[in-house]
């Protein structure tokens, strides 16, 4: 069965947290070669791998369920995978191929893209002359367009959360803080995101709607032409 027709559970109710009936059935860890860590997170790592049947590179992010349950992160780990599910019909959305778990962990299988975070490319060069940072910002607005056609606010876009594929197109990843089920007209209030690229509505702790989500662009635009945010303190009490 295919991940991407897979049917999405929700965390079980007495803590545990589960893929059910919809892990794929028809792959496991045994499948791929686990080649170097590529990336690190709060729940576990991402690796490279290659499966073993036909030699094609993935990036598996491998999370440990102990780590999630500690820190009642499970609704996250879920909407992440729910959103991965439908994002297999745009070319600037990571794709989920395979998503199994063992007791231990969870293994979320997804599209590799070997031209790394457009972070580091930033890092790197400084700033991005304008022709560049406009292709890339066009792209990023498409897939942030197509997850609002799904009534999904994003809610944290970064340059570590941009990947460049191997022939340069943006890949948007980590879908953890998406909010489902946001219609146009519709706000939420969850207080989440990266400081230097909030909206002011939701650092006032007000409603907000998807329009967070192409103020976080335009942050992230100025960026790529500038080196840095629009707004960068070293004060950590000044966002709280």
């Amino acid at each position: 069965m295919d991940s991407s027709q897979a049917r999405t559970p929700s965390p079980q109710a007495n803590g545990n947290i589960n893929l059910g009936p919809s892990a794929n059935p028809n792959a496991g860890p045994t499948d791929f070669d686990f080649l170097k860590v590529i990336g690190k997170g709060n729940y576990g790592k991402v690796l490279l791998a290659k499966r073993k049947s036909d030699g094609t590179f993935y990036a598996v992010k491998v999370l440990q369920k102990k780590s999630i349950l500690k820190k009642k992160e499970q609704s996250h780990i879920m909407a992440e995978r729910s959103v991965l599910l439908k994002n297999v019909q745009h070319p600037f959305l990571v794709g989920l191929r395979y998503s199994f778990q063992t007791p231990e962990k969870l293994y979320f299988v997804l599209d590799y893209a070997n031209g790394g975070e457009l972070f580091f490319h930033l890092q790197r060069e400084r700033r991005f002359l304008e022709p560049r940072a406009r292709f890339y910002a066009a792209e990023v607005a498409s897939a942030i367009g197509y997850l609002h056609s799904l009534n999904i606010i994003y809610r944290d876009l970064k340059p570590e959360n941009i990947l460049l594929d191997c022939q340069g197109h943006v890949v948007l990843t980590d879908f953890g803080l998406c909010k489902e089920g946001v219609e146009p007209e519709e706000t939420t209030s969850t207080f989440c995101g990266t400081p230097e690229y909030l909206a002011p509505e939701v650092l006032r702790k007000e409603p907000y709607d998807r329009a967070v989500d192409w103020w976080c662009l335009g942050a992230v635009l100025y960026e790529m032409l500038h080196g840095l945010p629009p707004w960068v303190s070293e004060a950590v009490s000044l966002w709280k």
